[in-house]
């Protein structure tokens, strides 16, 4: 099912000429709204007239997640406080988080490209819909939610965690769409085998799993395990939420980008030139439809290239493949944004440790597990197991409330982790994705 026929089959003339002009009405708005945006086109020598044409918008300045923390809470904000209705967040390097604003128009708008999603993922307004992404600063939950019941489908407001309880409900409630991060979907197909519950005689036809990276033989397993067709969608909380792009499910190649809303670009990450359709290089996107917290030109940091061939769904909308990497050194924790500096910021306060730390991502059980391995100092460090493991409980507690993730955290002896003669090996990921 396609739920906004007009937009997402339109011609790619009268896409590209909706693009333009609302790309006009976004740069003229920010440059007389937003102070940050109004002194960076002055420093590129543009102003909102010079655009002309699409290519134009590569005369217009890059956003970076650091410009937004430098204006945190509110800088970036297009309009009064009293017209925002949400406020979202997600984490940043140093613990700080990037706040975003939506107005009731955007939430409508987002709820929207959230039904829209739902639908090429095989939901209808008939189908109900087992959110399992979490509630609260995240914007996976609440964006599904508002899809959902935008387009009509019955929907459960589960949340992340409880996973027993969760099956229970599968089982009970007869959900027929599973909303979810792909490596909590296998852990709730492990936890219904233990309870000796099988998916196989569940209604589940259909899954729409992202907020973290997953492979082809993920998607495989996943199938497998649950007996449904599994979907990949694709969002984040700076450019919307989810719903930014979705595969659709009778193709499954690419992620359809909703571009009546974002311009997407392909950047070459060093020097910043567009690339072509078919290059591999950096996710940029510029929303043109945003009302409370637009943004030109972020660069995602996500690698990843741009499709525009024909889908076999209808869809004319440009597909962009599964992200590949990242040009930073970001981990996706169970869908939390984990940086390494985030990290070492609470190891620096903590007295009786070394500078010297290795991060260790594996896949437990189908989990990501994030291991936290760091240097005691030749004080600190002793026969005595009591106080060391008071230190790594104490480490953890702070991990767990700067970034919300669980860690476990090991000290070493000293000078036990590798030294480097150019840039330290801070994370080692031994997830297969």
């Amino acid at each position: 099912m396609i739920y906004d026929l007009e937009y997402e089959t339109m011609p790619r003339e009268g896409l590209e000429a909706i693009q333009l002009r609302r790309l006009q009405a976004t740069a003229e708005r920010v440059y007389a709204t937003v102070p940050f945006y109004r002194k960076k086109f002055q420093e590129a020598g543009v102003v909102p007239g010079d655009i002309r044409s699409l290519s134009d918008i590569q005369k217009l300045p890059f956003t970076t997640k650091q410009d937004l923390r430098e204006n945190y809470p509110y800088g970036m904000f297009a309009v009064p406080m009293d017209n925002v209705v949400r406020i979202h967040a997600s984490s940043g390097t140093t613990g700080q988080p990037t706040v975003v604003g939506y107005t009731a128009r955007d939430v409508n708008t987002w709820a929207t490209l959230m039904a829209r999603a739902l639908a090429a993922g095989g939901a209808t307004r008939g189908d109900i819909i087992h959110n399992a992404y979490g509630y609260g600063l995240f914007t996976g939950g609440l964006g599904v939610h508002y899809g959902a019941e935008k387009m009509g489908a019955s929907v459960i407001p589960v949340s992340g965690g409880n996973t027993k309880r969760q099956i229970i409900i599968m089982r009970d409630f007869g959900p027929t769409i599973l909303t979810a991060t792909p490596s909590y979907t296998l852990h709730l197909a492990e936890v219904a085998e233990e309870m000796g519950i099988s998916f196989q005689k569940l209604s589940l036809k259909f899954g729409i799993f992202g907020a973290e990276p997953w492979s082809e033989e993920m998607r495989n397993e996943i199938e497998r395990k649950l007996n449904l067709t599994a979907v990949d969608i694709y969002g984040l909380s700076e450019v919307l939420g989810p719903g930014v792009s979705i595969e659709c499910h009778e193709a499954k190649k690419g992620l359809h980008i909703a571009e009546d809303h974002f311009i997407a670009e392909i950047i070459d990450p060093n020097t910043g030139e567009a690339l072509p359709y078919g290059s591999v290089g950096e996710l940029v996107f510029t929303s043109v439809t945003k009302e409370a917290f637009p943004v030109v030109r972020y660069r995602t940091r996500d690698i990843t290239s741009i499709n525009p061939e024909p889908c076999i769904c209808g869809r004319t909308l440009v597909r962009m493949n599964k992200v590949s990497g990242r040009t930073d050194d970001m981990l996706i924790i169970r869908g939390v944004n984990v940086f390494p500096s985030q990290i070492e910021s609470v190891l620096m306060e903590t007295e009786g440790v070394e500078p010297h730390y290795q991060l260790v991502v594996d896949r437990q059980e189908n989990l990501d597990m994030l291991t936290v391995m760091v240097e005691v100092g030749e004080q600190a460090f002793s026969d005595t197991i009591k106080p060391l493991q008071d230190l790594e409980s104490k480490i953890a507690r702070n991990i767990k409330e700067t970034i919300g993730v669980t860690a476990r955290v090991k000290l070493v002896e000293p000078k036990t982790i590798a030294r480097s003669q150019g840039k330290a090996v801070r994370v080692i990921d031994n997830r297969k994705i």
